[in-house]
């Protein structure tokens, strides 16, 4: 088994035994206290009873080793949780709204399923291009935030062969539910087959792009929908000034006779 899924396990058992222990005990106490002081057992409340400093001492000094003891499992948990091998394979884990993307050493990426090599300490370096999420992989019992403009780390052992799940463990938007992935441990030569396998690119032309999206557009025919226009008839109407000036002496004449008429007294 992993040491970090063992001792995340041996921790988990023994605060579960403590709780369980803690439980039975106080309410078996809670009982007895009950039915021993009842009313019934005692109609006169007996009010010889002081102080017990042993018993004091005990409900002081279990707890705090109690409470010692759940620190050293999970400190020892965090201390290895914390501190790589030197050997570690590094991949890069980037979260983004809403998926997992993933970068090997040699430059190759996937999406969603993150593929390991069996039998390897493996490395995570943690980004986020976006918001908080929370990379999570319950089967090796590792959990770490993606914080967007800081670089954050973990790592485990891929000891055993097999598919798991992914999931973002800090609420992210919309879609936080929906981003999911799956972590395949496949043998190493299977690993290193896949690895060192380029990602056939099809190559793109830009002159067949841009007829294709031509051939999107309705074609229009300007003659026929064009309205054509008569420069002749369109143009400035042109003004005869010599029918203006004749115009403008006939009413200068008319204007004289009327004058020269007598005016009817």
């Amino acid at each position: 088994m992993n040491e970090i899924t063992q001792l995340v396990d041996d921790s988990f058992i023994f605060i579960l035994v403590i709780s369980v222990f803690l439980l039975v005990g106080v309410t078996a106490a809670m009982i007895y206290f009950v039915v021993r002081y009842s009313e019934k057992n005692n109609p006169k409340p007996d009010q010889t009873l002081t102080g017990n400093t042993t018993l004091e001492i005990a409900w002081t000094v279990i707890p705090l080793l109690l409470v010692l003891a759940m620190f050293f499992y999970g400190y020892e948990g965090f201390r290895i949780m914390r501190n790589p091998p030197p050997d570690a394979m590094v991949v890069k884990v980037t979260g983004k709204m809403w998926f997992w993307h993933f970068e090997y050493a040699n430059g190759k990426q996937s999406d969603t399923t993150l593929y390991l090599p069996a039998g390897k300490n493996i490395k995570f370096e943690l980004y986020s291009s976006d918001v908080l999420h929370s990379f999570y992989i319950a089967a090796f019992r590792t959990k770490e935030d993606c914080v967007p403009g800081k670089t954050n780390y973990m790592w485990f052992n891929t000891t055993k062969e097999g598919t798991w799940d992914i999931e973002c463990a800090e609420y992210c938007g919309m879609n936080h539910a929906y981003m999911l992935g799956k972590v395949k441990v496949i043998p190493e030569k299977e690993f290193n087959e896949w690895v060192s396998k380029i990602d056939s690119v099809k190559k793109t032309d830009s002159l067949k792009v841009a007829d294709s999206l031509k051939s999107l557009i309705p074609k229009t025919d300007t003659v026929k929908t064009g309205t054509k226009t008569d420069t002749l008839k369109t143009s400035v109407s042109k003004t005869d000034t010599s029918k203006t000036q004749g115009n403008k002496k006939d009413t200068i004449t008319l204007k004289n006779k009327d004058l020269l008429k007598p005016k009817n007294k």
